[in-house]
C-alpha cells in the first residue's frame, strides 16, 4: 500500500509557503501523493489551483483530488479543461477524484442544484470523458489541451450505495473518507459488490483518507481544526475526531489495517499546517515510505 499525504489547504491561517513547503517535502520524504480537500463556503484554497501550484515545485509526486465538489463546477466542458491543462502541465500526474458532498450551501453559492447533484455529476463526468477523447463539449470544435499521457484517472468518493455504483460505472476506483460509522472493510466490500453488478471485471483503485495531528497539543488541534470544518454535522463531527490519529503507534497502526483490508494508498490529511507535523509523520512511517 502507497502512503499519502494531504496538503494544509483546509486549515486556517495555512498560507503558501505552507502549503508548497508541504508539497517539497512530501516529495523528499518518499509519500506517494498529495491530497487536498475542496469546499466553495469555507476559507480554503481551490483544489485545482492549489495542485497546479504543487505540481511546480514537485516533479514526480501524484496529484489528487480528494475529493472535488465537481457538481458545483458548473459546465464539464471547463472543468475538463483545467484538469486537462493541470495534467498536462504535471506530467500526467493529475487523479481526480470527484463526489457531491453534502453542504448545501455550496451549491447554493454557485447557483447549482443540492437536490440533482448526484444526477448532474453523472452528466459531468460523461462532459469530462468526451472531451477529453477529442470531443467538442457540445461546442463548435474540440476541446484543448491534447493528452500524451493519457486522460486523468477518475475516482468517486462517497460511502453511500449510489457513489459505489458511480464509482463502478464511471471510474478506475473509489475514495472513502473517515467519519462512517460503518467499518472500512464492510465500505469495501460493498465496493466490490458494486463492481460486480456492473460486470467490471478489473480491479477499483482503492484510496483511504484518514485524519492526523502528532506531537504536543495533537488532541487539540484535531478538536480545533475539525470541530470548525464539520461544524453542524453532528454525530459525523463526533466520529471524525475520534478516528483521527493522534500517536505515532495510531498511524502506524491505522496504516497497516488499512494495507491488510486492501486499501491502495492511505492518504492523510493533516489538522495543523505546521511543517513539523510531516516530519513527524515521516517519522511514524519511515518503514513505509520511498525515501528518495
Amino acid at each position: 500500500m502507497q502512503i499519502g499525504v494531504g496538503l494544509p489547504a483546509m486549515i486556517p491561517g495555512a498560507g503558501p509557503e505552507h502549503i508548497l513547503g508541504w508539497a517539497m517535502q512530501a516529495e523528499e520524504s518518499g509519500f506517494a501523493g498529495l491530497g487536498v480537500l475542496d469546499r466553495i463556503v469555507y476559507g480554503n484554497y481551490e483544489p485545482l489551483i492549489t495542485l497546479a501550484s504543487a505540481a511546480a515545485v514537485t516533479s514526480r509526486i501524484r496529484l489528487t483530488t480528494t475529493v472535488l465538489l465537481g457538481a458545483t463546477r458548473g459546465s464539464g466542458a471547463v472543468l475538463a479543461k483545467q484538469a486537462a491543462t493541470l495534467q498536462r502541465m504535471a506530467g500526467g500526474r493529475l487523479t481526480l477524484g470527484l463526489a457531491v458532498g453534502g453542504r448545501e450551501d455550496d451549491y447554493t453559492a454557485t447557483g447549482t442544484s443540492f437536490r440533482s447533484r448526484g444526477r448532474d455529476l453523472d452528466a459531468l463526468i460523461g462532459s469530462l470523458r468526451d472531451v477529453w477523447q477529442g470531443g467538442t463539449g457540445a461546442g463548435a470544435g474540440p476541446i484543448g489541451p491534447p493528452l500524451p499521457d493519457g486522460a486523468p484517472p477518475l475516482l468517486i468518493g462517497g460511502h453511500s450505495d449510489a457513489a459505489m455504483r458511480r464509482s463502478a460505472r464511471h471510474a478506475q476506483g473509489w475514495i472513502s473518507g473517515s467519519g462512517s460509522a460503518e467499518p472500512f472493510a464492510d465500505r469495501l466490500a460493498r465496493l466490490h459488490h458494486a463492481w460486480r453488478e456492473e460486470g467490471r471485471a478489473d480491479r477499483p483503485r482503492v484510496v483511504a483518507l484518514a485524519y492526523f495531528a502528532l506531537g504536543a497539543g495533537a488532541v487539540a488541534s484535531v478538536e480545533r481544526y475539525l470541530g470548525a470544518c464539520y461544524s453542524g454535522t453532528g454525530p459525523y463531527l463526533r466520529r471524525v475526531v475520534a478516528e483521527a490519529l493522534t500517536t505515532p503507534q495510531a498511524v502506524a497502526s491505522a496504516a497497516a489495517a488499512h494495507a491488510a483490508a486492501g486499501c491502495d494508498e492511505l492518504i492523510l490529511l493533516p489538522c495543523d499546517a505546521d511543517l513539523r507535523q510531516l516530519t513527524l509523520l515521516t517519522e511514524a512511517l519511515r518503514d513505509r515510505l520511498e525515501i528518495l
